[in-house]
């Protein structure tokens, strides 16, 4: 278990610690690091302050039953708090701000190409998340949930990510969020086109539910720019019998609503709206 004791404390890695894990020496604060066959279990990282490290601010790999929780992670740069290879996580109570990419990120694995991993009920919940490239990132993935946060500042609030792999990345929640002003502007890359006003993105999964989230005010000229957002993924791979319900989605442009993928099997209903793409789902 790692904590601060009393106030929140900022931990600081010096550049040259004698017999630092690669881990470390890769540029991240916090390591957690096991492996698939040996996880690591019942890791609590709590109430630190992780900031202006090159890579992450907290990383965990091959972790079960992980815990992080009232961790500010700010300026690092790429994730504010990331994962891999990791089953039954809670990531709650956290601040995640001004980092390179995602503030808060999970995904399979970051360096094999895979089908998308059963997260163990992992929960991602009341956290917020300011001023990143996004405030979440969700990537290859089945079972888990996105719930009670708050996404202001960032160029994207929320991205849901699968492709042509299989298993689908799906059967996912993402409910009872707060998503607003989400305008921040971010270029191009070699995978996304500039992004600026995206609230909840989806993009090639499969069975997951978008409800009751109130996404207000997320405004940009990107293909992948509006309140809640069905986009093909990058290799083509359509999202798929996907459930958008009982949203309140207002002030967001080009549109509250947007359905620009292929798939016909995707559902909107009971959203409180103003202006849809295509016409006629408010």
């Amino acid at each position: 278990t790692l904590r601060g004791h009393g106030a929140t404390r900022t931990v600081l890695v010096p550049a040259k610690t004698p017999g630092k894990s690669a881990c470390a020496k890769a540029g991240n604060g916090i390591c957690v690091t096991g492996t698939d066959k040996n996880p690591l279990e019942d890791v609590t990282v709590r109430s630190l302050t992780v900031r202006g490290f090159a890579k992450n601010g907290v990383w965990a790999t091959g972790t079960e039953d992980l815990r992080v929780r009232q961790v500010t992670a700010e300026k690092n740069g790429q994730w504010g708090i990331a994962e891999e290879r990791s089953v039954s996580s809670v990531l709650s109570h956290n601040l995640a701000r001004k980092n390179g990419d995602a503030g808060l990120f999970v995904a399979n694995t970051v360096d094999t190409e895979e089908g998308a991993r059963d997260a163990g009920e992992t929960r991602i919940r009341h956290n917020r998340t300011e001023g990143n490239r996004v405030g979440v990132t969700v990537r290859r993935l089945r079972n888990l949930s996105v719930t009670h946060n708050e996404a202001t500042g960032n160029c994207a609030a929320v991205f849901v990510v699968g492709d042509e792999t299989t298993p689908r990345s799906g059967h996912l929640d993402v409910k009872y969020n707060h998503i607003h002003a989400n305008n921040k502007y971010c270029a191009k890359t070699p995978r996304l086109p500039f992004l600026q006003g995206s609230g909840i993105v989806l993009t090639g999964v499969e069975k997951t539910v978008v409800a009751y989230n109130r996404v207000e005010d997320n405004k940009g000229t990107s293909p992948l720019s509006g309140g809640i957002v069905l986009f093909k993924s990058l290799v083509g791979t359509p999202s798929e019998r996907n459930e958008i319900r009982d949203n309140l989605v207002t002030g967001n442009s080009p549109a509250d609503l947007a359905n620009r993928d292929t798939a016909t099997t995707n559902t909107f209903r009971g959203n409180t709206c103003t202006l849809s793409e295509p016409a006629g789902m408010c």
